[in-house]
Parts: C-alpha cells; structure tokens; sequence
C-alpha cells in the first residue's frame, strides 16, 4: 500500500472549528497516519471532533485537542477597537462623600468596559492614569495594565524589634544615621547592592524587556522610590492578645518601609501600556484603560512580568529591613507585609474566576495581614482582613491624598511643616512639601470607612522619617 496524503481539501468536510486546527489535524495525518486507509483516518478525526475528552491520553492528538480546547487568537482588527457600555455596571464606594469627582467619573468609565465584571471604590480613593488609585476591577480573562499601575506590586513591611520605645528616645541619632547609611531613594542606588535569587528567573532571559531591564535592576536592588516613598523607624502598638504573631500587647521598636520595583516595574508598566493601546483602541477618555487577554501571547508575557516585578519590590524591601536588622544587631520578632498596584486571579462568590485589580488598595481576605500607613505624622494601622464580597475583599492602601503634589507645595511653608513635625515628636530627613501631612485625608475618618473590610490589630506612629531629596 503507497503513502497516504491526506490533504486540507480532504478534511474540510469535517467538522473543523477553525483553519488553525485544520492545519494541525493535516499534520497529524501525515506523521502518524502515512499508511492509512484514507476512510479509516477520516473517521477517526471525526470520532475525535465529537468526543475530545476519549481521546486525551493519545499522545497524537494532544496538540489538536488542546487547540480545539483553546479559542483562536484574535486578528489584530478584531481586537482593534473597543465600544464601552451606555451605563456603568453599579459598584460600591467606601467614603463617597470624601472621594474627588475626578476618581468616580474614571471608576465609572472603568465599570464601562466590556471586560469589567465588577468593582469598589475604596475611601482612599483619589485621580490618577486610568483606573483610578484606590480602585478595584475585576475584569474576565484581562488585565490591564494601568489598572496595575506604574509602580508595580508597591508594598508596605513592617518589621518589629523587642526594644521598647526608651530604646528609640535613647538612641534617635543614631537611628537617624543608620537609615542614611542604609537607604537610597529615587536614583540614588545602594553601594554594594546584595545579590538575590530573583536574577536568576528565567523570565530574565525569555522576555525582551526584563532581558533590556535586568542590569539596572541588579543595580537599583535594596533601593526605594521617591515621592511618597520613605522609610522610617517608630513606635508598634500591639493591641490583640490572641495575635498571628504570638507577640505580647504592648509597645516595641519598629521599622516601616514603603516602596516598589522601581525602573524596573515603571519600564515594563509603559511597554505593556503601550502594546495594550495598540491592539486594543478605545474611545477618548478611557485609552489608559487598555487591556490585554490573558489567552494572548502579549497578555502572558506581562503576567509573567507583573508577576517578576512584584517579587523583585519584596525582594527590595527585605533586603533594607536586613541591611538596618544587622545594623541594629537585632532579629525583628514579626514582620508584616502586603501590597497593592498588582492583579489576582480569584474567584467571586459564584465561583467565576476574575482577574482582579487593586491599583492603590490592599488585598483584605479574610485573614489577611497588612499595614494601612497615614502620614508622615499619623499612625499606620496593622490590619486584618474580614473578607467582605462587597469591596472584592480589598480595603485602602493609605489615607489617600486629598490635595495634588502641586496644590500642596503650595498650601505649606517649610517652617511650617518643621513647626507640625516638632509638635509630633517626628524627625523627617529628606521629604518635599508636596508630602505635608494637610496633603492627606484624615486615616482615622479613613479607618472608619472601612471598618467594615479590616480589623485592626496595632498601629505604627512615625517617629524617624527618611524620605527622597
């Protein structure tokens, strides 16, 4: 018996879905079934087409059941543009009385996308680039990335020493002096960065960008951004007895870090933004929120890389809290971390799977830890999360600005801010007057909004405060 060659024209009488998996069932028949009988081969692909799952285990058609399994790609015309709903789909605002009406009308642009399954405004909750800081979107197989944010996977550690607060009044200068030594902010880079396990991810080397970005990163290690930036020793409240940490109530030396990934994280935020706005075009107003589906290569390759930037802003952060550890000479008793600018798959209450975004909000599941900071004058809040569906289990990141950088720059003299700061017992090193406390909403109107979402365990007051200039 000759060759069996079986052609496209062949098995087009079948029922094929696609000419991707038409394609691939040419070439099955042609690597396995060169000896065939043509009928046979014929209906054999059909018995495939009718019932996938029989044929699972068989190793020779598992590319064309998986491609049968997976929607086609997208042309790039079919993704070209994208209308938004008449109305936005309802959604909870915590605070709405102190949100500015900038943030409600992107959040409500936001809930007008046709990937958009739900949303929460958090009491936070202020103007930025596209879904506004302090939202929260859960959107259908998409992530957007400014609905992540510039400053990817930024993130709040606290570390808490056994010294108590004597130990901090005793020893202020050289806790000041051991915060210069061990901290660099904006583009300042540390010294001798500490090398870390992250360089060796192999997303390094596989995506483009990180390849172009990896230097600078090893570089920018340890290091924090400027702006709202800081890192700061002060006073922990423990108030629970029965806490995650077993540490007795009671008031203990701590220090707080806040930060992200840096060059590396903006860098790969503006890439992916701007892929996203080429293959996916929507009207004026709402560009930035521009997104990518996950079952796209594009879509994958920046999970992969959110997912690396995330890591390497922990990975920052511990590597300060153990520069100022070993300085110190201490161990911390407990350390508490969490971030926010960063996406999750989780599942909502009728057990859809969602992408969900938490641009300036903190992840607030049920028992969830983290740190809620206020300014640098009023104390964070050690919180736990109570898992309430109605904010997609998330609470704020921070008491939120309520004035622009520029406004406040503005509204504040520099002997100002010194007066206010004396008044608090607090020592700021470095910090620009667009980081004046008056630039913040009040966290205790804040935490109140939110008592719903969070617990609070403790609280952080700031006491020694290095920040970028």
């Amino acid at each position: 018996m000759g060759k069996l060659k079986l052609r496209g024209k062949d098995l087009r009488g079948l029922p094929f879905p696609d000419s991707r998996s038409l394609s691939i069932a040419v070439n099955i028949a042609r690597q396995y079934f060169k000896r065939g009988v043509k009928a046979e081969v014929l209906d054999l692909f059909a018995q495939v087409l009718e019932n996938p799952g029989k044929f699972k285990d068989d190793e020779r058609f598992q590319k064309l059941i998986e491609a049968l399994d997976t929607p086609p790609p997208q042309t790039e015309k079919e993704r070209s543009f994208q209308s938004l709903a008449a109305a936005p789909k309802p959604y909870n605002a915590y605070g709405l009385e102190c949100i500015e009406p900038g943030a409600i009308e992107q959040m409500e642009t936001a809930m007008r996308l046709p990937i958009t399954v739900a949303g929460a405004l958090m009491p936070d909750a202020h103007q930025g680039y596209g879904l506004p800081i302090g939202g929260v979107l859960a959107a259908d197989n998409a992530v957007i990335p400014y609905g992540v944010g510039v400053d990817i996977g930024c993130r709040m550690c606290l570390s808490v020493f056994d010294l108590d607060p004597g130990f901090l009044m005793k020893h202020r200068e050289k806790l000041g002096k051991t915060l210069l030594e061990n901290t660099a902010f904006g583009l300042q880079e540390v010294d001798r960065p500490m090398d870390d396990p992250i360089f060796e991810r192999s997303e390094f080397s596989e995506i483009p960008i990180l390849k172009e970005l990896k230097h600078k990163a090893s570089r920018q290690i340890g290091s924090s951004g400027s702006g709202n930036h800081f890192v700061e020793f002060g006073i922990v409240v423990i108030r629970e007895e029965n806490n995650p940490w077993g540490v007795q109530p009671g008031e203990y030396l701590g220090l707080l870090s806040h930060s992200g990934s840096r060059n590396l994280g903006a860098n790969v935020a503006r890439h992916y933004t701007r892929l996203a706005r080429t293959l996916c075009k929507l009207p004026k107003g709402a560009q930035h929120l521009a997104w990518l589906d996950l079952d796209t290569q594009e879509g994958q390759e920046y999970w992969k890389a959110m997912t690396l930037a995330g890591d390497y802003a922990s990975a920052c952060h511990h590597h300060i809290h153990r520069r100022i550890a070993r300085a110190l000479a201490e161990q911390p008793m407990m350390m508490v971390e969490n971030h926010h600018n960063f996406a999750w798959k989780e599942k909502l209450p009728d057990g859809k799977e969602v992408v969900v975004h938490r641009k300036g909000a903190t992840p607030a599941k049920k028992g969830d830890l983290g740190i809620i900071p206020g300014s640098m004058i009023h104390p964070g809040f050690i919180v736990r999360g109570k898992g309430a569906n109605s904010s997609l289990q998330s609470a704020s990141h921070g008491a939120g600005r309520q004035m622009s950088r520029t406004q406040a720059a503005k509204s504040i003299t520099r002997h100002a801010l010194d007066k206010i700061l004396a008044e608090h017992g607090v020592q700021l090193m470095g910090g620009g007057l667009d980081e004046a406390p008056i630039a913040y909403k009040d966290i205790h109107q804040v935490m109140e909004f939110q008592k719903d979402l969070v617990d609070v365990l403790g609280l952080f007051y700031p006491k020694i405060v290095r920040m970028d200039k």
